[in-house]
């Protein structure tokens, strides 16, 4: 398998396959491409991506290319791997939740975007990102309560996957969950997705 994924401090979209994809233990071709080179960009993801946008996956001769159908891909592909929930409501409510990051929270995306690449730093962020926050932390006390954790549906899933890159938003922000309504299980779960050695791993490529 290859992996086209973009530059690894800005690109949330590939963030997210990438930690699936490494859960699953197989052997893959990693294919980093620059990001904000314009045309030279596209050009270099459309030699494998017919969307021509990271992240992409090619498998034989089928190729994925979009975040939220590779993981689906590869829960179906790996299924000792449990990418989802085994419990059929909790697997519901995973599918849910990554579903809902996948087409939401467009504020949050275009005010906070991920910079692995920068220190983290004090952001004032406008009333329409702070409902999002308010949403997010609503969102996941509410999975947290329901699942008794430790991450939001029980054991890692790929809902987790989808939540990372906004751990890091909140991060490099320094947005205090606390300030929108977290009695710090939020906060520690935002933690606990920085901590995974997946991501760890990411991160250190990112910087280096």
């Amino acid at each position: 398998m290859e992996l086209v994924i973009g530059t690894k401090a800005w690109s949330s979209w590939s963030l997210r396959p990438w930690l699936a994809l490494k859960r699953t233990g197989a052997a893959f071709q990693e294919i980093e491409v620059a990001l904000r080179q314009g045309e030279v960009t596209t050009a270099e993801i459309g030699k494998i991506s017919p969307s021509k946008l990271a992240p992409a996956l090619k498998d034989g001769d089928l190729v994925v290319w979009d975040s939220l159908a590779i993981c689906e891909y590869l829960a179906e592909k790996f299924p000792d791997a449990k990418l989802w929930p085994t419990d059929p409501a909790l697997r519901a409510l995973a599918r849910a939740t990554a579903s809902e990051m996948h087409s939401g929270f467009q504020a949050l995306r275009g005010e906070c975007a991920m910079a692995l690449d920068v220190a983290p730093h004090k952001l004032d962020i406008s009333e329409a990102t702070q409902k999002d926050v308010r949403k997010i932390v609503e969102r996941w006390n509410q999975l947290l309560t329901r699942s008794g954790g430790p991450f939001l549906l029980g054991e890692w899933s790929i809902a987790d996957a989808f939540w990372t890159p906004v751990a890091t938003r909140f991060r490099t922000y320094e947005i205090k969950l606390a300030d929108y309504g977290d009695a710090g299980a939020a906060q520690a779960y935002a933690d606990r997705l920085l901590q995974t050695p997946e991501f760890l791993e990411w991160e250190q490529a990112a910087k280096a």
